[in-house]
């Protein structure tokens, strides 16, 4: 026991032999120095990770790459100073310090990612704004920012009480991005932008059409009553949270730009590739060739939507290539942390809902949504950034969902934990508030008159409304909304109707005559042949541009000099064309080879590009392998440019599939439920060669299921001639609707589809062409009737057979249905049977529509015989994959057209 007692008291004694516990060296203090660099690129690489971004949880994060222990270091160095090598804007800090400075600009309520991006000039950009210490936002700013949070959640709680269980998908838990745009076009009104456009999904959307583009609460309260505008309406109309407006932004200097909220239906990111369309359309109107980008996109996204859409990711890969650039785009998702009721941990892989942005390189700042202040300077980071670079950046926003995803749903049966949250939090406004006052930066009564002031307009255009709607009055003319503070209330009654459409105001009208003089014909065909001094043409294609050169003047015009000489001449006529698609410079066919490249040094010649001077521009461009996107940014594009011919080119015509989205939702609706006009022309390769089932059909039975109210134009021209005719009709008419074009594959070199010059040089587009052999009337007992190549078919089985009693009529334009034209022309064979010919299956093509619409239209006009098919048998599949039996299905139905 005693023996226990003096060891522990170290007894005998024996002195305690210090030794240094802290050894330094020059070799420790460079290998420090070096942890500390490392330090510093952990923080700006990983800092994100435990940045208090997310308003509904707090909670001390950690990431061992961020711990000093990690890089060598202890807190025995915190105040060692080290070289910083320029980080803080000094050349020496102490290691407090840089984990102060590294904190503030990494771990507080803003995120950065931004070390993923390859260029060191946008990394050190970056790193030069945000690694600074803390500046303290401006009274004025503070209380800016006050005033649109005001106007934020007094309008969703004043829908919320007077229209109750009406669906709105409200912008509460994320009011702060009303500040933020706030900022955003507020640095645009004061640089001079001449535009924002705005592209966004339903929620949040009355809220940001109310305090952002200037629509008047007048308007909003009167569609929540029910009440359209009949002057703004063509059709079928939209619910109010998928409606558009164009308005004008007022900063409180009183600098000003116009802003564009594009109409989107509930198709979630579908408007991403439409807005970009539409800004680069309003960019070449402007005409800067490149050289400065004064429109600027913004597009709003859910975090689940973001994460979820391909298209998300289709419309970031167009951002920077030259056919489609914009300038950048700045991006903000609004980031409730769920989607309808799903949990991220169900609908996404990556860490974060912006991680697909990281592919482009762009800079990502996640920002907490109850910071108001934080959102408001990263929105001055994105702005800068993208005037600096032209390149997109992404806001993540990260908030909550006050409500349900509607307003009549219950939240809290799928995500229990979360709603408890959410219901004892309040709101962003009332913290702000709260906060302002905490410091002494105002008072109660100020921020409560504020409220107050706002509330009470609110009340007083809902008693107008209410109020006119009682009169019967034209509701038009109620009376005006109050001025909201930051907007000008000039909207146009709150459906989307660009300015570029003012044309469209006009008298319908339709060109008598599309033929153009033998010496433009010639001239154009001239262009093909004067390539620059020195420029050496593949010899393959040298050969063809002789080709080209001689059709124009001798004849056998083939499908592909057809549509060039359609764009020459509307070139020359002042009409700018623009063509986009998958190879289309060349054509997948190897067709078109509207763009030239010498074979020598890679370099390109366009021949349609030097026609003369005062000709319009010409935008020929391979897009990439997308539909979804690239088909939605001409269909933009073409919104924006009624003066302009705008056409996308599938790779083959089924590859429409990709982007049934945007014809559904725009191309085939947008004008009936927004008053919006587009002149898009889709171009479908289509035709039955053996090619097998994803080759062969453009499936054209799904446009004209979806033709009704004229919505579209429908076409299947058999000659290069007729698609001339079409193409320069399309430019001119009025008012302006889409065009779905099925063009050929092995009819572009066909020698009996080839046009004479005179075809060119007279006339206009024929929707039916008669027979134009002659034969006897009388001897006719059969007339068929049939589009595209299967006419050519027809036609050379009756030369086989010899056969005079079967006239073939070329049903040129299938919708609308020229009812009128069949009739005259059948009327010229009384005593023949009628039968319609087509290459594809009896549930395919066009003879559905034929069937349900041409016999009670050519009732309607005396004609009363009846109507026979000959086809393929109804089938699952567009085509079969074997060519023998598609040979064999394709002789059975030629002959089924010529047996009695």
């Amino acid at each position: 026991f005693y023996d226990e007692i003096f060891e522990a008291l170290r007894i005998p004694y024996e002195p305690v032999r210090w030794i240094q516990d802290i050894s330094a060296s020059h070799d420790s203090d460079v290998n420090k120095t070096a942890h500390v660099q490392g330090l510093i690129h952990a923080y700006r690489v990983r800092g994100h990770i435990i940045a208090d971004t997310d308003p509904l949880e707090y909670r001390q994060r950690r990431h061992p790459d961020l711990d000093l222990t990690t890089h060598d270091l202890t807190l025995w160095d915190l105040d060692r100073d080290f070289a910083t090598g320029g980080f803080g804007g000094e050349p020496i800090l102490s290691l407090r310090t840089i984990l102060g400075i590294l904190r503030d600009s990494y771990c507080r309520t803003v995120g950065v990612e931004y070390m993923h991006i390859q260029d060191p000039d946008q990394r050190q950009w970056i790193q030069d704004k945000i690694e600074r210490k803390y500046a303290k936002t401006s009274a004025d700013e503070q209380l800016r920012i006050l005033r649109r949070l005001n106007a934020a959640e007094a309008f969703e709680t004043f829908l919320q009480t007077k229209f109750v269980g009406q669906k709105r998908f409200s912008l509460e838990g994320g009011e702060s991005v009303i500040a933020l745009l706030d900022r955003i076009l507020c640095r645009a009104a004061g640089e001079g932008m001449d535009e924002v456009c705005i592209g966004m999904p339903h929620r949040g959307r009355l809220n940001v059409l109310a305090n952002i583009a200037g629509k008047s609460y007048g308007q909003i309260f009167r569609e929540f009553e029910g009440t359209q505008d009949p002057k703004s309406v063509q059709g079928s109309g939209d619910v109010k949270y998928h409606l558009g407006t164009e308005g004008v932004f007022s900063s409180e200097d009183g600098t000003k730009t116009k802003v564009y909220l594009a109409a989107n239906p509930s198709h979630l990111e579908a408007v991403n590739p439409v807005l970009e369309g539409i800004v680069r359309a309003k960019q070449d109107r402007l005409d800067l060739a490149g050289t400065a980008y004064p429109v600027l996109p913004v597009l709003l996204h859910g975090d689940a939507a973001f994460a979820g859409q391909g298209v998300v990711a289709e419309t970031l890969n167009l951002s920077q290539l030259r056919g489609y650039r914009t300038g950048g785009t700045i991006h903000v998702v609004i980031n409730n942390q769920v989607g309808f009721t799903t949990s991220p941990s169900s609908s996404r892989s990556s860490v974060y809902a912006t991680d697909v942005a990281r592919m482009i390189q762009a800079p990502i700042f996640h920002v907490n949504g109850d910071d108001p202040e934080a959102c408001v300077r990263v929105a001055e980071l994105a702005y800068d950034f993208r005037q600096e670079f032209n390149k997109d950046v992404v806001i993540d926003m990260v908030c909550y969902r006050r409500r349900g995803h509607n307003e009549g749903d219950d939240p809290s049966m799928t995500q229990p934990l979360m709603y408890a949250l959410i219901a004892a939090k309040r709101s962003v406004r009332k913290l702000y508030t709260e906060s302002l006052i905490g410091r002494g930066d105002i008072s109660i009564e100020e921020a409560g008159v504020a409220l107050r002031d706002y509330q009470q307009q609110l009340e007083r255009v809902f008693n107008e409304t209410r109020e006119a709607t009682k009169d019967h009055d034209d509701p038009t003319q109620a009376a005006p909304a109050g001025e909201v503070p930051g907007t000008d209330t000039e909207g146009h009654g709150g459906l989307e109707r660009p300015l570029a459409q003012e044309d469209d105001e006009q008298e319908p009208h339709r060109m008598t005559s599309t033929a153009i003089s033998a010496e433009n014909l010639q001239q154009i065909g001239g262009a093909f042949i004067s390539s620059p001094e020195g420029f050496t043409l593949h010899p393959k294609l040298k050969q063809l541009m002789e080709k080209r050169a001689a059709m124009v003047r001798k004849g056998g015009i083939d499908w592909a000099m057809g549509e060039l000489l359609a764009f020459g001449s509307l070139l020359k006529e002042g009409v700018p064309v623009r063509l986009a698609g998958q190879d289309t410079r060349r054509g997948t066919f190897a067709q078109r080879h509207a763009v030239l490249i010498d074979n020598v040094t890679a370099e390109e010649w366009t021949p349609l590009l030097y026609l003369g001077e005062g000709q319009a521009r010409f935008w020929i461009y391979d897009s990439m392998l997308s539909e979804f996107a690239a088909m939605g940014f001409e269909y933009g594009y073409s919104v924006e440019r009624p003066d302009a011919l705008v056409l996308w080119e599938a790779q083959f015509g089924d590859f429409l599939n990709g982007a049934q989205t945007i014809i559904d939702e725009f191309i085939s609706s947008s004008e009936q439920k927004w008053g919006q006009r587009s002149s898009v022309v889709l171009l479908l390769p289509h035709g039955y060669e053996g090619q097998g089932p994803d080759h062969s059909s453009a499936r054209i039975e799904r446009f004209l299921q979806m033709f009704a109210e004229d919505n579209m134009t429908v076409a299947y021209p058999s000659t290069p001639a007729s698609y001339f005719h079409l193409l320069r009709r399309q430019a001119y008419d009025r008012p302006r609707r889409p065009l779905i074009v099925f063009t050929p594959k092995s009819m572009l070199r066909l020698k009996a589809a080839a046009s004479s010059v005179q075809d060119f040089t007279t006339g206009t587009f024929q929707p039916v062409i008669p027979d134009p052999t002659a034969r006897e009337a009388s001897a006719v007992t059969r007339v068929l009737l049939a589009s595209g190549k299967v006419i050519h078919d027809l036609e050379a089985e009756r030369t086989k057979r010899g056969d005079g009693t079967t006239a073939i009529l070329r049903v040129e334009q299938l919708a609308p249905l020229p009812a009128s034209e069949i009739a005259a022309a059948l009327g010229d064979y009384p005593g023949a049977d009628i039968m319609w010919v087509q290459d594809e299956p009896a549930n395919q093509g066009a003879w559905p529509f034929m069937a349900m619409n041409l016999p009670q239209a050519l009732a309607d006009l005396g004609e009363t015989r009846a109507l026979m098919v000959a086809s393929r048998a109804p089938s699952a599949s567009p085509a079969t994959g074997s060519s023998k039996k598609h040979a064999l299905q394709q002789a059975e139905l030629i002959a089924r057209a010529f047996n009695r």
